[in-house]
């Protein structure tokens, strides 16, 4: 009598596997699409000492610049042109549900169906902008107030023109990766935006373990704290 792996081996089709040519694309588009997010969490926002960003990243790894990275995929700490992320749609994205809520006009395009999804989403986007031009300017004159400890600021050339060239970019930036979410949710697997936020911090997750043990190692951290109890 055949086992039960035997017979689950007789079973699967794998000549279907190879004839689902949409799977396959969708999946290369999804990983097509995940690779282009990870490269461009290494492009550095113009106007950044590069090295001096590093510095002062590690010197404050341990607080909440460290979970702001891990959120971003590494491109906070790296200050890249993708360091806001995506959580300028998310944060429009919440609010916009809120509103379905509260608003008897945003309730009632609610109930329209897919043309009144469509709009929504139309508003989402237009916050998100808004949302993110806010961030952007904010970190941006963050930026200029950073630091070392010997007094070098991580901004080559503060000032107006600092300031505009960063908000253009990372704002520029949230909307590309909002519009890769999009495509990967209509063309790929899964939704877009949550693989997304999943491959930046699956990305991080391995420096951010080693940075853990590092301090359980130097006395900085507990054993009990490391694993939560």
């Amino acid at each position: 009598m055949a086992s039960a792996a035997e017979q689950l081996a007789a079973n699967i089709n794998f000549g279907a596997f190879a004839k689902a040519t949409e799977l396959k694309k969708r999946i290369l588009f999804t990983l097509g699409a995940l690779v282009i997010y990870r490269l461009g969490t290494y492009l550095p926002l113009p106007g950044i000492d590069t090295q001096i960003m590093e510095d002062i990243f590690s010197q404050n790894q341990g607080g909440i610049l460290g979970m702001l990275d891990v959120f971003a995929g590494g491109a906070f700490g790296r200050m890249s042109i993708f360091a806001i992320n995506i959580m300028p749609y998310i944060s429009a994205a919440i609010i916009m549900q809120l509103m379905t809520s509260v608003s008897p006009k945003m309730e009632a395009l609610k109930k329209e169906g897919e043309s009144g999804r469509k709009q929504i989403n139309q508003y989402t986007r237009y916050l998100t902008v808004v949302l993110a031009t806010f961030q952007a300017y904010g970190l941006a004159i963050g930026m200029e107030n950073l630091t070392t400890g010997t007094g070098q600021s991580a901004v080559i050339d503060p000032g107006f023109f600092f300031r505009a060239t960063a908000v253009i970019t990372l704002v520029g930036g949230t909307m590309f990766l909002m519009w890769l979410g999009e495509q990967v949710t209509a063309r790929g697997i899964g939704n877009g935006i949550s693989l997304i936020i999943f491959a930046g911090i699956v990305a991080e997750l391995p420096r951010s373990m080693a940075f853990m043990f590092e301090q359980v190692r130097i006395g900085a951290m507990s054993v009990a704290i490391l694993f939560g109890e």
